[in-house]
């Protein structure tokens, strides 16, 4: 029976507000094969694109599905309020909207998306047609600092509330998790996102350049919110390649254009030793899990 800290753990009120999508003056973006293009990107509210949905084939550049907040509180010296939404809310934490003519309405966080540092909520379809841009959301941040005691230092946790972590069947042998994914991606492949010397908040991703590894390993059929398994990844402090190792993460925002980007995972569990064993279940996405509607 898996062991947690969960008991330990504070739960604290972080808070955000839907941000509008952003461009920089010069719209284009140039693709990996040369093209310039303009695509709708990340932030704002996005009506027809959820968790569940396949994450490849939109005409978009890093596309985040359902809503997207931030934090624009001032930040004071180097302490940042949106860095503290961006680290202690967690997939699976409950979200509810302060403002606005939804006021009231809950939602699911799913994933956070480094570089533009958002946190990525889903919420039911006819709560999205009422919200407008700068509606202020707060969540129930509870998570961080959660380990699996029996596994504890081989496995690391993070991102992850425990109410959804324990709602995922995961099986125990002989001191190995095995963790249900609909994918398995070679860390040869992940891209932008390397260099950070934390995995507690951001994602990185999964580079769809090469047409022999998306068909090998069937990336073409990633959803939003499935969980995957990186394999040879070590996401301890930070995220290197390491041989042996094993990271799981949840499918966060959508393929890219731009060389070096791809769909963004955020991390979940990582082990440097590999005592996580991935399993392949199709079905096995925080939709399902959460029976997000």
């Amino acid at each position: 029976m898996l062991k947690t800290n969960k008991n330990k753990l504070v739960i604290q009120s972080v808070v955000g507000q839907v941000s509008s999508p952003t461009f920089s003056r010069n719209p284009y973006v140039i693709s990996a094969d040369g093209k310039p293009l303009v695509l709708p990107s990340v932030g704002g509210i996005t009506y027809n694109i959820r968790v569940g949905d396949p994450a490849i084939g939109w005409a978009a550049d890093h596309v985040e599905p359902g809503v997207s907040i931030t934090n624009t509180e001032k930040s004071i010296g180097n302490w940042s309020p949106n860095a503290g939404l961006n680290t202690l809310a967690c997939a699976g934490n409950e979200a509810t909207v302060i403002s606005g003519d939804v006021k009231g309405a809950k939602g699911t966080v799913f994933g956070k998306h480094g570089g533009i540092e958002h946190v990525l909520i889903d919420f039911p379809s006819k709560t999205l047609e009422k919200m407008t841009i700068g509606d202020k959301m707060q969540i129930k941040a509870y998570g961080t600092g959660l380990t699996l005691t029996n596994y504890f230092p081989d496995i690391l946790v993070m991102n992850i509330s425990p109410d959804l972590l324990l709602k995922i069947p995961m099986k125990e042998t002989k001191g190995v998790l095995s963790f249900p994914v609909t994918h398995l991606v070679p860390a040869a492949i992940m891209g932008s996102g390397l260099g950070s010397n934390h995995s507690y908040s951001g994602d990185y991703d999964i580079q769809m350049f090469d047409t022999q590894v998306v068909k090998k390993y069937e990336l073409g059929t990633l959803r939003f919110g499935d969980f995957v398994a990186i394999t040879d990844a070590d996401h301890s402090y930070g995220r290197i390649y390491k041989t042996g190792a094993v990271s799981i993460g949840i499918i966060v925002h959508s393929d890219c254009v731009i060389a070096g980007h791809g769909p963004g995972v955020m991390t979940v569990l990582t082990s440097t030793k590999g005592k996580i064993k991935p399993t392949i279940n199709k079905k096995s996405n925080i939709k399902e899990y959460l029976k997000l509607t």
